[in-house]
This record gives C-alpha cells, structure tokens and sequence, in this order.
C-alpha cells in the first residue's frame, strides 16, 4: 500500500498532484505551482546550514547515467543566464530522507539502520526525471511515477523511527524532484519561469533506481557533496513506467 500524501505548507508544491502514478498530471502540477511562485529565495539562506555542518541522508545518487548528466548539463546551459548555481554532474541526487547532524547519530545508530535497510520492503523501480520545472529556491526535473518512490520513503522513514535517530520527516509531506540548479539571491520568479518554459519540450530520462545510498552531507562552494557510507541495493527491477 502506498502512504497517502498531504497538503503541508512546507513542502513543494504545498498539495500533491491527484494521482501518483500518471505522468502527465504530475508533470503539469509541478509546472502549475512552479508558475504560480511570485518570488524565488535564496536556496543557501537555510538556518542551520554551513559549510562546516555535516548530516547524515539517504539518497538516490546517478554518478553513472550519462543521458541524465547530458540532459541536465544542457539545461544549466540554457539558464546560464540566470546566474543560478548548477548541480555538479556526479552531484545530481533525489534526496530521500535526513537521519541527522553527524554529531547526533551513533556509529551504532548508523550500524542498525544498514542492518535494517539490508531487508527493506521494497524493490527496485524505473522512474522518468522530466525537464523541466522549479520550486520557491531551485530549478529542477520532476520525477515520475512518484509510489515507488513514496513507499522507500515509508520503509526508509520506518527504520529511522525504530533507531530513533533525531531526523526524519514525514511521508506525507514527501515531494520527489531532483534539482538541477539552485538559486542563489531573492529575485521575481518571472524571469526564471520563462527561461524554464523554453525546456518544457526535451523527453524524459529514464533511471533505474537499484539502490538507496546513506551518505555523509556536507556544503562546499554553493554545491552539495558527500562521502557514500554504504550503498544499499534494493531487491529487483520492476518493469519501467510508461512515457506520458
């Protein structure tokens, strides 16, 4: 069964698309809440965040897909204009699920959760990330389907609360994306909805998803980077979705 999603004002888009698994509604919701945002933050203004915080996350990583690192190079490109930080080729990610600051979570803690995530209810699975929409603080592709990607998050989540680690974050509120570029100042929306509109057009990538790794998180230069603690493979490869 997959968890059902939430409307949370936290989260973007803040409602979720009617149906998870259609990608052509999907794709046209996220593109919806993307244009209805009238002014894009500063991605790098987070409270909590420096370049000497480190966070221990489950992620899907893709060091090895070259469509997915051609498609995204291409659309950092095309916006280069903007002045936006790009997602480094071997940095592209769907961040799945915080566990917590390094110096809050046990080598013990992280020693339960590998164990558990060894026998995690749920298989590997084809996903499509789409050029190309955004969110309050980023460019980025949206993914679809999203259940698959919903229930890792449930197991992942399940095991964090069985180990009692401080991070987490509820299932409901889950919106699967995987960022391209990030904005770096407060400016109108217009002109980076515009920029993105003109990509809109590009196929879907296709990515298959055969494990989930925990990694160390750190900021470095206005990028993401991390140390791979265990990469953990996921059971078997269901067919792939279909294209909208």
């Amino acid at each position: 069964m997959t968890p059902e999603l939430d409307s949370d004002p936290r989260a973007f888009p803040c409602v979720p698309p009617d149906d998870l698994d259609h990608p052509g509604l999907i794709v046209e919701h996220d593109w919806r809440a993307f244009q209805a945002v009238e002014r894009m933050s500063n991605h790098w203004d987070r409270p909590g965040w420096s370049d000497q915080q480190r966070n221990y996350y489950w992620m899907l990583t893709f060091p090895d897909v070259a469509d997915l690192q051609y498609r995204a190079a291409y659309c950092q490109g095309e916006l280069q204009h903007l002045g936006m930080d790009p997602v480094p080729a071997d940095g592209l990610h769907v961040t799945m699920l915080r566990v917590g600051a390094v110096d809050q979570v046990s080598g013990t803690q992280i020693q339960q959760l590998l164990d558990l995530a060894q026998d995690l209810p749920a298989g590997a699975f084809h996903v499509l990330a789409h050029p190309l929409a955004g969110s309050r603080g980023a460019v980025r592709f949206s993914l679809t389907p999203w259940k698959s990607l919903v229930r890792l998050h449930a197991s992942l989540s399940a095991i964090g609360e069985q180990v009692r680690v401080p991070g987490g974050g509820r299932t409901s509120a889950f919106r699967p994306h995987l960022g391209v570029a990030y904005n770096n100042l407060e400016r109108p929306a217009a002109p980076v909805v515009h920029a993105v509109s003109q990509l809109r057009s590009l196929p879907p990538v296709a990515l298959k998803v055969k494990s989930v790794d925990l990694v160390e998180l750190r900021r470095q230069n206005r990028a993401y980077r991390w140390e791979t603690i265990r990469s953990v493979p996921l059971r078997s490869v269901a067919a792939g979705p279909r294209h909208p």
